[in-house]
Protein backbone atom coordinates (compact mmCIF):
# COMPACT_ATOMS: atom_id res chain seq x y z
CA UNK A 1 0.00 0.00 0.00
CA UNK A 2 1.37 3.40 -1.00
CA UNK A 3 2.13 5.74 1.90
CA UNK A 4 -0.52 8.38 2.56
CA UNK A 5 0.84 11.73 3.72
CA UNK A 6 -0.53 13.07 6.99
CA UNK A 7 -1.90 16.57 7.48
CA UNK A 8 -0.86 18.80 10.38
CA UNK A 9 -3.89 20.37 12.04
CA UNK A 10 -4.34 21.52 15.63
CA UNK A 11 -0.74 20.66 16.42
CA UNK A 12 -1.27 16.97 15.51
CA UNK A 13 -0.50 14.85 12.48
CA UNK A 14 -3.83 13.62 11.15
CA UNK A 15 -4.53 11.17 8.34
CA UNK A 16 -7.41 11.85 5.99
CA UNK A 17 -10.26 9.37 6.15
CA UNK A 18 -10.49 8.82 2.39
CA UNK A 19 -8.55 6.63 -0.02
CA UNK A 20 -6.42 9.57 -1.11
CA UNK A 21 -5.23 10.97 -4.42
CA UNK A 22 -2.10 9.31 -5.84
CA UNK A 23 0.95 11.35 -6.86
CA UNK A 24 3.01 9.97 -9.73
CA UNK A 25 6.54 10.16 -11.05
CA UNK A 26 5.95 12.19 -14.25
CA UNK A 27 8.74 10.37 -16.09
CA UNK A 28 8.40 6.76 -14.95
CA UNK A 29 4.67 6.82 -14.23
CA UNK A 30 5.06 5.04 -10.88
CA UNK A 31 2.85 5.91 -7.92
CA UNK A 32 4.79 7.66 -5.16
CA UNK A 33 2.51 8.66 -2.27
CA UNK A 34 -1.11 9.60 -1.68
CA UNK A 35 -2.63 12.75 -0.22
CA UNK A 36 -5.98 13.13 1.47
CA UNK A 37 -7.60 15.82 3.62
CA UNK A 38 -10.99 14.15 4.03
CA UNK A 39 -12.52 14.49 7.48
CA UNK A 40 -10.24 17.21 8.88
CA UNK A 41 -11.73 19.53 11.50
CA UNK A 42 -10.54 22.71 9.78
CA UNK A 43 -12.30 25.14 12.10
CA UNK A 44 -10.71 23.61 15.18
CA UNK A 45 -7.33 23.42 13.47
CA UNK A 46 -7.50 27.04 12.37
CA UNK A 47 -8.56 28.12 15.87
CA UNK A 48 -5.54 26.32 17.34
CA UNK A 49 -3.23 28.10 14.89
CA UNK A 50 -4.66 31.51 15.78
CA UNK A 51 -4.82 30.99 19.53
CA UNK A 52 -1.71 28.92 20.18
CA UNK A 53 0.64 29.55 17.27
CA UNK A 54 -0.28 33.22 16.90
CA UNK A 55 0.03 34.00 20.59
CA UNK A 56 3.42 32.29 20.83
CA UNK A 57 4.78 34.14 17.80
CA UNK A 58 3.48 37.54 18.94
CA UNK A 59 5.12 37.05 22.33
CA UNK A 60 8.45 37.27 20.53
CA UNK A 61 10.17 40.30 19.03
CA UNK A 62 11.07 40.59 15.36
CA UNK A 63 14.65 39.71 16.24
CA UNK A 64 13.53 36.55 18.05
CA UNK A 65 11.30 35.49 15.19
CA UNK A 66 14.20 36.12 12.82
CA UNK A 67 16.13 33.60 14.89
CA UNK A 68 13.38 31.06 14.19
CA UNK A 69 13.76 31.64 10.45
CA UNK A 70 17.52 31.22 10.74
CA UNK A 71 16.98 27.90 12.52
CA UNK A 72 14.60 26.79 9.74
CA UNK A 73 17.31 27.66 7.20
CA UNK A 74 19.86 25.46 8.98
CA UNK A 75 17.42 22.57 9.15
CA UNK A 76 16.43 22.79 5.48
CA UNK A 77 20.07 23.00 4.46
CA UNK A 78 20.80 19.81 6.38
CA UNK A 79 18.02 17.96 4.48
CA UNK A 80 18.69 19.31 0.97
CA UNK A 81 19.53 15.89 -0.47
CA UNK A 82 16.15 14.53 0.66
CA UNK A 83 14.33 17.44 -0.96
CA UNK A 84 16.24 17.05 -4.22
CA UNK A 85 15.26 13.38 -4.32
CA UNK A 86 11.58 14.23 -3.83
CA UNK A 87 11.71 16.95 -6.51
CA UNK A 88 13.34 14.53 -8.95
CA UNK A 89 10.69 11.88 -8.35
CA UNK A 90 7.55 14.02 -8.00
CA UNK A 91 8.28 17.05 -10.21
CA UNK A 92 10.56 15.41 -12.77
CA UNK A 93 13.07 18.26 -12.63
CA UNK A 94 16.76 18.24 -13.42
CA UNK A 95 19.03 19.24 -10.54
CA UNK A 96 19.51 22.85 -11.65
CA UNK A 97 15.74 23.30 -11.88
CA UNK A 98 15.20 21.73 -8.46
CA UNK A 99 17.72 24.23 -7.12
CA UNK A 100 15.54 27.13 -8.24
CA UNK A 101 12.81 25.79 -5.97
CA UNK A 102 14.75 24.37 -3.03
CA UNK A 103 17.79 26.62 -2.79
CA UNK A 104 15.63 29.58 -3.78
CA UNK A 105 13.44 28.83 -0.77
CA UNK A 106 16.44 28.67 1.56
CA UNK A 107 17.88 31.92 0.18
CA UNK A 108 14.56 33.72 0.64
CA UNK A 109 14.30 32.50 4.22
CA UNK A 110 17.86 33.66 4.88
CA UNK A 111 17.08 37.09 3.48
CA UNK A 112 14.10 37.52 5.81
CA UNK A 113 16.06 36.21 8.77
CA UNK A 114 18.61 38.98 8.18
CA UNK A 115 15.86 41.56 7.70
CA UNK A 116 14.19 40.53 10.96
CA UNK A 117 17.46 40.88 12.83
CA UNK A 118 17.65 44.49 11.67
CA UNK A 119 14.15 45.21 13.05
CA UNK A 120 15.36 44.60 16.58
CA UNK A 121 13.46 43.81 19.75
CA UNK A 122 10.23 45.60 18.92
CA UNK A 123 6.74 44.10 18.99
CA UNK A 124 5.33 46.41 16.31
CA UNK A 125 6.53 48.75 13.54
CA UNK A 126 6.18 52.49 13.02
CA UNK A 127 4.84 53.65 9.68
CA UNK A 128 6.15 57.09 8.81
CA UNK A 129 6.65 60.10 11.03
CA UNK A 130 4.13 61.72 13.41
CA UNK A 131 1.76 64.21 11.79
CA UNK A 132 0.81 67.33 13.74
CA UNK A 133 -2.91 67.65 14.51
CA UNK A 134 -2.84 70.48 17.07
CA UNK A 135 -0.26 72.89 18.52
CA UNK A 136 0.16 74.53 21.87
CA UNK A 137 0.73 78.22 22.68
CA UNK A 138 4.38 77.91 21.65
CA UNK A 139 3.37 76.36 18.35
CA UNK A 140 4.94 73.11 19.46
CA UNK A 141 2.89 70.01 18.59
CA UNK A 142 0.83 68.72 21.51
CA UNK A 143 -1.50 66.31 19.70
CA UNK A 144 -0.29 64.19 16.79
CA UNK A 145 -1.07 61.15 14.68
CA UNK A 146 1.37 58.25 14.37
CA UNK A 147 0.63 55.26 12.15
CA UNK A 148 1.70 51.89 13.52
CA UNK A 149 1.81 48.40 12.04
CA UNK A 150 0.78 45.58 14.37
CA UNK A 151 0.60 41.85 13.52
CA UNK A 152 -2.86 40.76 12.45
CA UNK A 153 -4.60 38.56 15.03
CA UNK A 154 -5.55 35.92 12.48
CA UNK A 155 -3.74 33.29 10.46
CA UNK A 156 -2.23 33.27 6.98
CA UNK A 157 -3.69 30.67 4.58
CA UNK A 158 -1.56 29.88 1.53
CA UNK A 159 -3.15 28.09 -1.42
CA UNK A 160 -0.16 27.36 -3.62
CA UNK A 161 0.60 26.27 -7.18
CA UNK A 162 2.25 23.00 -8.23
CA UNK A 163 5.37 24.42 -9.85
CA UNK A 164 7.22 25.60 -6.72
CA UNK A 165 6.32 23.35 -3.77
CA UNK A 166 9.38 24.49 -1.80
CA UNK A 167 9.85 28.15 -2.66
CA UNK A 168 6.09 28.70 -2.88
CA UNK A 169 5.78 27.77 0.79
CA UNK A 170 8.71 29.68 2.20
CA UNK A 171 8.55 32.88 0.14
CA UNK A 172 5.14 33.45 1.76
CA UNK A 173 5.83 31.88 5.16
CA UNK A 174 9.05 33.80 5.81
CA UNK A 175 7.43 37.27 6.01
CA UNK A 176 4.32 35.86 7.69
CA UNK A 177 6.22 34.15 10.49
CA UNK A 178 8.56 37.12 10.86
CA UNK A 179 5.46 39.30 11.26
CA UNK A 180 4.15 37.04 14.03
CA UNK A 181 1.36 35.38 12.02
CA UNK A 182 0.81 31.59 12.02
CA UNK A 183 0.72 29.81 8.67
CA UNK A 184 -1.56 27.17 7.17
CA UNK A 185 -0.34 25.97 3.77
CA UNK A 186 -2.40 24.08 1.21
CA UNK A 187 0.06 22.92 -1.47
CA UNK A 188 -1.14 21.94 -4.92
CA UNK A 189 -2.05 18.27 -4.84
CA UNK A 190 0.22 17.19 -7.70
CA UNK A 191 3.45 18.12 -5.91
CA UNK A 192 2.36 18.27 -2.25
CA UNK A 193 5.00 15.77 -1.16
CA UNK A 194 7.90 18.24 -0.97
CA UNK A 195 5.87 20.85 0.90
CA UNK A 196 4.61 18.27 3.39
CA UNK A 197 8.12 16.88 3.98
CA UNK A 198 9.57 20.34 4.64
CA UNK A 199 6.77 21.13 7.10
CA UNK A 200 7.19 17.76 8.80
CA UNK A 201 10.93 18.22 9.20
CA UNK A 202 10.58 21.70 10.68
CA UNK A 203 7.73 20.77 13.03
CA UNK A 204 9.28 17.53 14.26
CA UNK A 205 12.55 19.34 14.97
CA UNK A 206 10.64 21.71 17.27
CA UNK A 207 12.02 24.77 15.51
CA UNK A 208 8.71 26.68 15.60
CA UNK A 209 6.13 27.04 18.38
CA UNK A 210 3.19 24.57 18.18
CA UNK A 211 0.51 25.90 15.83
CA UNK A 212 2.84 28.28 14.01
CA UNK A 213 2.92 26.07 10.89
CA UNK A 214 0.23 23.68 9.61
CA UNK A 215 -0.28 21.83 6.33
CA UNK A 216 -3.33 20.46 4.51
CA UNK A 217 -2.62 17.97 1.71
CA UNK A 218 -5.44 17.17 -0.67
CA UNK A 219 -8.69 18.95 -1.44
CA UNK A 220 -9.11 22.64 -0.65
CA UNK A 221 -12.83 22.17 0.07
CA UNK A 222 -13.82 24.03 3.24
CA UNK A 223 -10.58 25.97 3.68
CA UNK A 224 -12.07 29.37 2.88
CA UNK A 225 -15.20 28.59 4.90
CA UNK A 226 -13.05 28.32 8.03
CA UNK A 227 -11.51 31.79 7.66
CA UNK A 228 -12.37 34.64 10.02
CA UNK A 229 -12.19 38.44 9.62
CA UNK A 230 -8.57 38.97 10.71
CA UNK A 231 -7.17 36.10 8.63
CA UNK A 232 -5.36 36.65 5.34
CA UNK A 233 -5.24 34.40 2.30
CA UNK A 234 -2.60 34.29 -0.43
CA UNK A 235 -3.45 32.40 -3.62
CA UNK A 236 -1.22 31.41 -6.53
CA UNK A 237 -2.84 29.74 -9.53
CA UNK A 238 -5.28 30.21 -12.36
CA UNK A 239 -7.41 33.30 -12.92
CA UNK A 240 -10.54 31.14 -12.84
CA UNK A 241 -9.80 29.82 -9.34
CA UNK A 242 -8.68 33.28 -8.25
CA UNK A 243 -12.13 34.59 -9.17
CA UNK A 244 -13.70 31.95 -6.92
CA UNK A 245 -11.45 33.02 -4.05
CA UNK A 246 -12.35 36.68 -4.52
CA UNK A 247 -16.07 35.92 -4.60
CA UNK A 248 -16.10 33.72 -1.49
CA UNK A 249 -18.09 35.04 1.52
CA UNK A 250 -14.91 35.05 3.60
CA UNK A 251 -13.68 37.84 1.33
CA UNK A 252 -16.92 39.59 0.35
CA UNK A 253 -18.64 39.45 3.76
CA UNK A 254 -15.93 38.90 6.38
CA UNK A 255 -13.34 41.14 4.67
CA UNK A 256 -10.54 38.58 4.78
CA UNK A 257 -7.56 40.22 3.13
CA UNK A 258 -6.55 38.44 -0.09
CA UNK A 259 -3.45 38.47 -2.28
CA UNK A 260 -3.66 36.93 -5.76
CA UNK A 261 -1.01 35.86 -8.23
CA UNK A 262 -2.69 34.58 -11.39
CA UNK A 263 -2.02 34.04 -15.10
CA UNK A 264 0.66 36.14 -16.78
CA UNK A 265 1.76 36.43 -20.41
CA UNK A 266 5.22 37.85 -19.67
CA UNK A 267 7.37 39.50 -22.31
CA UNK A 268 10.91 40.06 -23.50
CA UNK A 269 11.51 43.17 -25.61
CA UNK A 270 14.54 44.00 -27.75
CA UNK A 271 14.61 47.78 -28.24
CA UNK A 272 15.27 49.37 -31.65
CA UNK A 273 18.90 50.07 -32.44
CA UNK A 274 20.25 46.55 -32.00
CA UNK A 275 21.30 44.33 -34.87
CA UNK A 276 21.89 40.60 -35.16
CA UNK A 277 25.57 41.00 -34.25
CA UNK A 278 24.97 43.11 -31.13
CA UNK A 279 25.46 41.86 -27.60
CA UNK A 280 21.93 42.93 -26.66
CA UNK A 281 20.52 40.67 -29.41
CA UNK A 282 22.57 37.73 -28.16
CA UNK A 283 21.52 38.38 -24.56
CA UNK A 284 17.86 38.31 -25.61
CA UNK A 285 18.19 35.05 -27.53
CA UNK A 286 20.01 33.35 -24.64
CA UNK A 287 17.54 34.53 -21.99
CA UNK A 288 14.52 33.50 -24.04
CA UNK A 289 15.88 29.99 -24.57
CA UNK A 290 16.76 29.67 -20.89
CA UNK A 291 13.37 30.88 -19.71
CA UNK A 292 11.53 28.58 -22.11
CA UNK A 293 13.33 25.49 -20.81
CA UNK A 294 13.98 26.14 -17.11
CA UNK A 295 11.54 23.95 -15.14
CA UNK A 296 10.16 22.96 -18.56
CA UNK A 297 8.59 26.41 -18.84
CA UNK A 298 6.44 25.78 -15.76
CA UNK A 299 7.10 29.16 -14.16
CA UNK A 300 4.61 31.95 -13.65
CA UNK A 301 7.40 34.35 -14.62
CA UNK A 302 8.54 32.55 -17.79
CA UNK A 303 8.81 34.49 -21.06
CA UNK A 304 5.75 33.82 -23.24
CA UNK A 305 6.04 36.63 -25.83
CA UNK A 306 9.25 37.88 -27.48
CA UNK A 307 9.18 41.25 -29.27
CA UNK A 308 11.86 42.21 -31.80
CA UNK A 309 12.11 44.79 -34.61
CA UNK A 310 10.52 43.48 -37.79
CA UNK A 311 13.87 43.54 -39.58
CA UNK A 312 15.33 41.12 -37.00
CA UNK A 313 12.52 38.57 -37.00
CA UNK A 314 14.31 35.94 -39.12
CA UNK A 315 17.61 36.38 -37.30
CA UNK A 316 15.94 36.11 -33.89
CA UNK A 317 13.98 33.04 -34.95
CA UNK A 318 17.19 31.33 -36.05
CA UNK A 319 19.20 32.37 -32.99
CA UNK A 320 16.59 31.20 -30.48
CA UNK A 321 15.80 28.00 -32.39
CA UNK A 322 19.50 27.12 -32.57
CA UNK A 323 19.74 27.30 -28.79
CA UNK A 324 16.57 25.30 -28.28
CA UNK A 325 17.78 22.59 -30.65
CA UNK A 326 20.68 21.84 -28.28
CA UNK A 327 18.37 21.12 -25.33
CA UNK A 328 18.15 17.43 -24.41
CA UNK A 329 14.78 16.39 -23.01
CA UNK A 330 13.82 13.34 -20.99
CA UNK A 331 14.59 11.52 -17.77
CA UNK A 332 16.33 13.91 -15.34
CA UNK A 333 18.19 10.94 -13.84
CA UNK A 334 20.31 10.90 -17.01
CA UNK A 335 23.14 13.42 -16.71
CA UNK A 336 22.85 14.25 -20.40
CA UNK A 337 19.31 15.59 -19.94
CA UNK A 338 18.93 19.36 -19.58
CA UNK A 339 15.12 19.61 -19.42
CA UNK A 340 12.88 17.22 -17.50
CA UNK A 341 9.15 16.65 -17.48
CA UNK A 342 5.93 18.52 -17.06
CA UNK A 343 4.36 17.73 -13.71
CA UNK A 344 1.68 15.25 -14.88
CA UNK A 345 -0.40 14.00 -17.79
CA UNK A 346 -3.03 16.68 -17.26
CA UNK A 347 -0.42 19.40 -17.75
CA UNK A 348 0.98 17.63 -20.79
CA UNK A 349 -2.49 17.56 -22.35
CA UNK A 350 -2.98 21.23 -21.44
CA UNK A 351 0.26 22.21 -23.20
CA UNK A 352 -0.69 20.26 -26.31
CA UNK A 353 -4.09 21.95 -26.32
CA UNK A 354 -2.52 25.38 -25.82
CA UNK A 355 -0.08 24.81 -28.67
CA UNK A 356 -2.91 23.86 -31.02
CA UNK A 357 -4.76 27.01 -29.97
CA UNK A 358 -1.77 29.26 -30.69
CA UNK A 359 -0.81 27.53 -33.94
CA UNK A 360 -4.05 28.72 -35.48
CA UNK A 361 -2.49 32.21 -35.54
CA UNK A 362 1.26 31.49 -35.55
CA UNK A 363 3.82 29.47 -37.45
CA UNK A 364 6.19 26.94 -35.90
CA UNK A 365 9.77 28.20 -35.81
CA UNK A 366 11.16 25.37 -33.72
CA UNK A 367 9.13 22.21 -33.20
CA UNK A 368 9.41 20.51 -29.83
CA UNK A 369 8.36 17.26 -31.47
CA UNK A 370 11.82 17.05 -33.07
CA UNK A 371 13.38 16.33 -29.67
CA UNK A 372 13.76 12.60 -29.11
CA UNK A 373 13.31 11.78 -25.42
CA UNK A 374 16.37 10.51 -23.56
CA UNK A 375 15.79 7.49 -21.29
CA UNK A 376 12.05 8.09 -21.27
CA UNK A 377 9.08 6.31 -22.81
CA UNK A 378 6.99 8.88 -24.73
CA UNK A 379 3.89 6.81 -23.98
CA UNK A 380 4.46 7.26 -20.23
CA UNK A 381 6.68 10.28 -19.61
CA UNK A 382 5.13 13.75 -19.37
CA UNK A 383 7.91 15.24 -21.48
CA UNK A 384 7.68 17.66 -24.39
CA UNK A 385 10.36 19.52 -26.28
CA UNK A 386 10.53 23.34 -26.38
CA UNK A 387 8.46 24.96 -29.13
CA UNK A 388 8.98 28.44 -30.55
CA UNK A 389 6.11 29.95 -32.53
CA UNK A 390 6.03 33.21 -34.45
CA UNK A 391 3.99 35.68 -36.48
CA UNK A 392 6.01 36.66 -39.53
CA UNK A 393 4.74 40.23 -39.91
CA UNK A 394 4.04 43.16 -37.60
CA UNK A 395 0.48 43.06 -38.90
CA UNK A 396 0.23 39.50 -37.61
CA UNK A 397 1.36 40.73 -34.19
CA UNK A 398 -1.64 43.07 -34.26
CA UNK A 399 -4.27 40.62 -35.47
CA UNK A 400 -3.15 37.55 -33.53
CA UNK A 401 -5.12 38.01 -30.33
CA UNK A 402 -4.44 34.50 -29.02
CA UNK A 403 -0.72 35.08 -28.55
CA UNK A 404 -1.48 38.02 -26.25
CA UNK A 405 -4.28 36.32 -24.33
CA UNK A 406 -3.10 32.72 -23.92
CA UNK A 407 -0.51 31.46 -21.45
CA UNK A 408 0.66 27.96 -22.32
CA UNK A 409 2.21 26.76 -19.07
CA UNK A 410 5.12 24.86 -20.57
CA UNK A 411 8.18 25.30 -22.82
CA UNK A 412 6.38 27.50 -25.34
CA UNK A 413 6.93 31.09 -26.48
CA UNK A 414 5.90 33.22 -29.47
CA UNK A 415 8.18 35.57 -31.43
CA UNK A 416 6.42 38.79 -32.47
CA UNK A 417 7.84 41.49 -34.75
CA UNK A 418 7.02 45.18 -34.28
CA UNK A 419 7.22 48.24 -36.53
CA UNK A 420 8.64 50.86 -34.17
CA UNK A 421 9.12 51.57 -30.49
CA UNK A 422 5.59 52.85 -29.87
CA UNK A 423 4.16 49.78 -31.58
CA UNK A 424 6.31 47.55 -29.36
CA UNK A 425 5.04 49.16 -26.15
CA UNK A 426 1.46 48.89 -27.44
CA UNK A 427 1.91 45.17 -28.13
CA UNK A 428 3.47 44.46 -24.73
CA UNK A 429 0.51 46.17 -23.06
CA UNK A 430 -1.87 43.74 -24.74
CA UNK A 431 -0.90 41.21 -22.10
CA UNK A 432 -3.31 43.15 -19.83
CA UNK A 433 -0.92 43.13 -16.90
CA UNK A 434 2.00 40.79 -16.27
CA UNK A 435 4.41 39.77 -13.54
CA UNK A 436 7.56 40.76 -15.42
CA UNK A 437 8.91 42.18 -18.65
CA UNK A 438 12.57 42.10 -19.65
CA UNK A 439 13.91 44.89 -21.83
CA UNK A 440 17.14 44.39 -23.79
CA UNK A 441 19.27 47.16 -25.27
CA UNK A 442 22.47 49.18 -24.98
CA UNK A 443 21.26 52.77 -24.65
CA UNK A 444 20.81 53.58 -20.95
CA UNK A 445 18.44 56.46 -21.67
CA UNK A 446 16.20 54.37 -23.91
CA UNK A 447 16.17 51.55 -21.38
CA UNK A 448 15.21 53.87 -18.52
CA UNK A 449 12.42 55.46 -20.57
CA UNK A 450 11.06 52.05 -21.57
CA UNK A 451 11.10 50.95 -17.92
CA UNK A 452 8.85 53.85 -16.90
CA UNK A 453 6.52 53.34 -19.85
CA UNK A 454 6.09 49.65 -19.05
CA UNK A 455 6.02 49.95 -15.25
CA UNK A 456 2.23 50.58 -14.93
CA UNK A 457 1.54 47.22 -16.58
CA UNK A 458 4.06 45.02 -14.76
CA UNK A 459 5.09 44.05 -11.26
CA UNK A 460 8.75 44.02 -12.27
CA UNK A 461 10.73 45.51 -15.16
CA UNK A 462 14.02 43.66 -15.70
CA UNK A 463 16.57 45.69 -17.69
CA UNK A 464 19.38 43.78 -19.42
CA UNK A 465 22.27 45.61 -21.08
CA UNK A 466 25.80 44.49 -21.95
CA UNK A 467 27.26 46.06 -18.79
CA UNK A 468 25.18 43.74 -16.57
CA UNK A 469 25.39 40.65 -18.81
CA UNK A 470 27.31 38.67 -16.19
CA UNK A 471 25.47 40.09 -13.19
CA UNK A 472 21.73 40.33 -13.82
CA UNK A 473 19.65 37.85 -11.82
CA UNK A 474 17.51 36.58 -14.70
CA UNK A 475 14.12 37.41 -16.13
CA UNK A 476 12.26 34.68 -14.29
CA UNK A 477 14.14 34.56 -10.99
CA UNK A 478 12.05 36.04 -8.18
CA UNK A 479 14.42 37.77 -5.76
CA UNK A 480 13.18 38.48 -2.22
CA UNK A 481 14.47 42.05 -2.40
CA UNK A 482 12.11 42.87 -5.29
CA UNK A 483 8.33 42.82 -5.53
CA UNK A 484 6.68 39.73 -6.98
CA UNK A 485 3.20 40.18 -8.40
CA UNK A 486 1.56 42.21 -11.11
CA UNK A 487 -1.50 44.24 -12.08
CA UNK A 488 -4.47 43.25 -14.21
CA UNK A 489 -4.67 39.63 -15.31
CA UNK A 490 -1.56 38.87 -13.19
CA UNK A 491 -3.80 39.14 -10.13
CA UNK A 492 -3.14 42.61 -8.76
CA UNK A 493 -1.12 41.26 -5.84
CA UNK A 494 2.23 41.97 -4.25
CA UNK A 495 4.62 39.63 -2.46
CA UNK A 496 8.21 39.98 -1.25
CA UNK A 497 9.93 43.29 -1.98
CA UNK A 498 12.02 43.15 1.19
CA UNK A 499 10.24 44.70 4.18
CA UNK A 500 7.21 45.52 2.00
CA UNK A 501 6.10 41.88 2.30
CA UNK A 502 5.43 42.40 6.00
CA UNK A 503 2.64 44.90 5.26
CA UNK A 504 0.26 42.15 4.17
CA UNK A 505 0.52 40.49 7.57
CA UNK A 506 0.14 43.67 9.64
CA UNK A 507 -2.77 46.02 10.35
CA UNK A 508 -2.08 49.71 9.93
CA UNK A 509 -3.64 51.88 12.64
CA UNK A 510 -3.46 55.60 13.33
CA UNK A 511 -2.70 56.38 16.98
CA UNK A 512 -3.74 59.94 17.86
CA UNK A 513 -2.23 61.08 21.14
CA UNK A 514 -0.16 63.61 22.95
CA UNK A 515 3.47 64.01 22.04
CA UNK A 516 4.70 62.32 25.23
CA UNK A 517 2.66 59.19 24.63
CA UNK A 518 3.73 58.99 21.00
CA UNK A 519 7.35 59.33 22.07
CA UNK A 520 6.95 56.10 24.03
CA UNK A 521 5.72 54.39 20.86
CA UNK A 522 8.88 55.41 19.07
CA UNK A 523 11.10 54.43 22.02
CA UNK A 524 9.19 51.93 24.19
CA UNK A 525 10.45 51.21 27.67
CA UNK A 526 12.46 47.96 27.97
Amino acid sequence: MTEKLDNLMGGRWVAGTGAGTPLFDPVLGTELVRVDATGLDLRAGFAYAREQGGAALRAMSYRERAGLLAAVVKLLQSRRDDYYAIALANSGTVKTDSAVDIDGAIYTLSTYAKLGESLGDRAFLLDGEPARLASGPTREPVFQSQHVLVPTRGLALFINAFNFPGWGLWEKAAPALLSGVPVVVKPATATAWLTQRMVRDVVEAGVLPPGALSVVCGSAVGLLDALEPFDVVSFTGSAQTAALVRSHPAVTQRSVRVNIEADSVNSALLLPGADATSEAFDLLASEVAREMTQKSGQKCTAIRRVFVPESLYEAAAQAIAARLARVTVGNPRNEAVRMGALVNRAQLASVHDGLAHLRAQAEVLHDGATHALVDADPQVACCIGPTLLGTRSAAGSDTGDRVHDTEVFGPVATLLPYRDRDHAVQLVRRGHGSLVVSVFGSDAGALALAALELAPFHGRVHIVSPDVAAHHTGHGNVMPQSLHGGPGRAGGGEELGGARALNFYHRRTAVQAGTAALALLAHPAP
